[in-house]
């Protein structure tokens, strides 16, 4: 006998869709809150989609479809089919990703980009590196010391320059090249030592090779200024010049001109320095403030060219071109410029384009020049300039016994303990 109100047993067909008078339901169709129906049978395992099989083949039987939704009323899924929470160690039918593996592939990778990188920008600047001064061809050479010494020459050179570059960097166009700055920089265990070597200084012509002829000069006691040696017959008559006055073997030989050496501090974007005392002069176009200032190429290069605007003319001169080229290895070897390809590589392009070394040099050798240049101001170096006596005839004469125990200290590595002028 049916109890529920009459409201509540119309046709039945009309409410469920297939009129079916079967006292089971015919699908999930069914409302549980009406009547609790037995648990429906597991359904049989279907085979994954992707190989192939049909979700409405079940057990072997085509078109046999149970009546059961799995998803929609009985919250299927929950055990382990398609849209379940299945294994944790796999994500829709695939295996979860080995972050080990990923993150030492990542390295492995990394690594051999670097190296890659680090092997052609090696041979992309050792194609770069002039080597034209052949050290060979001079002749009766001092013996080798402990420690490397280099000595360090910039010229006037406009190689390279235009006609408005020149203007601009009141370089004058006069022909060929003279030395305008010489340093001897001694690299050992006791920290570098910068030894500056006045263009001015009076010296004697020995004996030499010429470096083109091949053909022997004898010397004659000729005294002449330093930066004479080099007009005369080029770096090699300067190298061998320098050893025979002072009796220190020079290791290797690195030359700028002009144009190299603004374009360099135009790369790493000008070198800050703290000018003490402000100071003009017209020749070089020279004209600083005091306090600190940052300084671009053209700055830069009338900086270390001014002579007359100083009491102690080319003395002062070299000072002045000490503590520029110092802060300038000391900015450029920075993180900043070093990681910065935009930076690095502008950087050694424009030095790398106007460097003539020796033919002995290694870019290993001319960064061990480097980073020793930068430790001149790293507390651990020493700047000085070549001890002088007095002059003679306009020129600046050398004090012998100083300069003689100065190279002795050199040779043997030991502690600069000599003070120059």
């Amino acid at each position: 006998m049916n109890d529920w109100p009459d409201r509540r047993t119309g046709d039945r067909s009309e409410r469920y869709g297939q009129g079916s008078a079967s006292p089971q339901p015919e699908s999930a169709r069914a409302m549980p809150h009406i009547q609790r129906r037995p648990a429906p049978p597991q359904r049989p395992t279907v085979p994954p989609q992707s190989q192939g099989y049909d979700d409405r083949y079940q057990g072997g039987q085509p078109g046999y479809d149970s009546g059961y939704n799995t998803g929609q009323v009985y919250g299927g899924g929950a055990g382990g089919g398609r849209g379940g929470g299945g294994d944790a160690g796999y994500v829709q039918g695939r295996p979860a990703p080995d972050w080990r593996r990923r993150i030492k592939l990542g390295a492995l990778t990394l690594v051999v980009v670097l190296l890659v990188v680090s092997v052609s920008t090696y041979f992309w600047a050792d194609g770069k590196l002039k080597r034209e001064v052949d050290l060979a061809k001079v002749i009766e050479r001092p013996e080798a010391g402990d420690g490397t010494n280099y000595l360090i020459v910039g010229s006037d050179s406009r190689e390279g320059m235009s006609a408005e570059e020149k203007k601009r960097l009141r370089t004058g166009s006069a022909e060929g090249k003279r030395t305008d700055s010489m340093m001897i920089l001694h690299d050992g265990s006791n920290g570098p030592t910068l030894v500056s070597l006045p263009r001015d200084s009076q010296v004697e012509i020995p004996s030499f090779k010429g470096s083109e002829s091949g053909k022997m000069f004898q010397g004659t006691g000729r005294q002449v200024k330093l930066n004479a040696a080099y007009a005369e017959d080029g770096p090699e008559l300067l190298v061998r010049t320098v050893e025979f006055n002072t009796g220190l073997r020079i290791d290797h030989y690195v030359e700028i001109g002009f144009g190299g050496f603004a374009q360099i501090v135009d790369a790493i974007g000008g070198v800050e320095l703290d000018i003490p005392k402000a100071f003009k002069d017209k020749k070089s176009g020279a004209d600083f403030q005091a306090g600190k200032q940052t300084l671009n190429g053209e700055q830069s290069l009338a900086f270390v060219r001014t002579r007359y605007a100083f009491a102690g003319s080319d003395l002062d001169r070299t000072k002045n071109q000490q503590k520029f080229l110092a802060a300038l290895a000391s900015q450029t070897a920075t993180p900043s410029t070093i990681l910065n390809p935009f930076k690095l590589y502008p950087t050694m392009g424009a030095g790398l384009d106007t460097l003539i070394v020796d033919k002995d040099m290694s870019l290993w050798a001319l960064g061990n020049m480097f980073f020793a240049m930068k430790g001149v101001t790293g507390g651990d170096g020493t700047s000085m300039n070549m001890p002088i006596s007095g002059s003679a005839n306009g020129n600046l004469v050398w004090d012998k016994a100083k300069v003689k125990q100065l190279v002795q200290q050199l040779k043997n590595d030991e502690k600069v303990t000599v003070k120059g002028n």
